[in-house]
């Protein structure tokens, strides 16, 4: 199936060749790209923090997908250790798609700071999954043909990097702070492709979105998920621009399952961009600018402390 032609969401392509992992798939839109990638039959690494919360969404998956094959491995995003430990626990000679979804929710949380002194919106949502990236770099090498979806944000689109004020020391602004994070992720995903195509390599670099997903138009799952009749009812009027997290997960699948997306592309929702079945959009500039996304790199390289030889940089 090419993605020139009709995808259908509900019938997915079989994937029981491949191993996926998803970081924060214990919730949320990363919970429902577990639970779409286990149905087709990929092997699905769920990446948390919490077992208990990852245990509680497998046994969801597992309700749906009695067959599902699911595995749990420990991360904190923000912890460069658990990061590059990622690979140890995996115990894998091959991955076919890694899925950078996790990170900070836009919740207008204070300006925090991780324990090596980073702020910690920024520090989960793009540089854990950089680092990521390069640890893993070897096993998406070592597949047929591997993938790396970054997972960005409608956020992003109104958003500027500021280079010289990354963490946000400067003007702190929880929504700001946020978009550039994500926009952040979807530069390095552009410029990861840049990179990979240099070197001639199979894996692909995959940018996606989910438009606009809201909790109150998500379908429940028990132990993970389920909004009140008085927010789904005060929920409906929405249904016409935005959607639930079950369908923000759909552009996400689509970039990591369909054989005929390319890297550096950008998938997300048909409809305004915030809804409906995944399409394939067109990148805005200011994602995609490669002097910006060279300078990110570098800071990125530093503020992981990751060898500038390693993987991909």
């Amino acid at each position: 199936m090419s993605a020139s032609r009709t995808w259908n969401v509900r019938r997915l392509p079989a994937a029981r060749d491949r191993t996926a992992l998803v970081t924060g798939a214990n919730a949320g839109i990363g919970y429902f790209v577990a639970e779409q990638l286990a149905a087709a039959g990929a092997t699905v690494v769920l990446a948390a923090r919490s077992a208990a919360k990852a245990e509680t969404a497998m046994a969801s998956i597992r309700s749906r997908t009695p067959d599902a094959r699911l595995r749990h491995v420990p991360l904190d995003l923000a912890d460069p250790a658990s990061v590059k430990a990622v690979v140890d626990h995996l115990d894998t000679d091959r991955l076919d798609a890694l899925i950078h979804n996790a990170g900070i929710a836009l919740d207008d949380p204070p300006r925090r700071l991780d324990a090596y002194g980073r702020e910690l919106m920024f520090a989960t949502n793009h540089l854990g999954h950089f680092a990521l990236t390069q640890w893993l770099a070897p096993l998406l090498a070592a597949a047929p043909a591997g993938r790396v979806v970054t997972v960005g944000s409608f956020a992003a689109r109104s958003e500027r990097l500021d280079l010289d004020d990354l963490q946000s020391v400067q003007d702190y602004d929880a929504k700001r702070s946020y978009g550039r994070s994500k926009l952040a992720q979807m530069s390095f995903g552009f410029e990861l492709d840049r990179r990979l195509r240099a070197l001639d390599s199979g894996v692909l670099s995959v940018v996606a979105h989910p438009g606009g997903a809201l909790d109150s138009l998500t379908p429940p799952r028990a132990g993970l998920h389920a909004a009140g009749r008085a927010a789904r009812v005060a929920a409906l009027p929405a249904r016409a621009v935005l959607q639930g997290k079950e369908a923000g997960a759909w552009p996400i699948v689509r970039a990591a399952l369909d054989p005929g997306v390319r890297g550096g592309e950008l998938w997300g929702p048909r409809v305004f961009k915030l809804r409906g079945v995944p399409r394939r959009e067109p990148v805005p500039a200011h994602m995609a600018d490669p002097e910006t996304a060279t300078r990110l790199w570098a800071a990125s390289c530093e503020l992981t402390g990751t060898d500038p030889h390693l993987g991909f940089c």
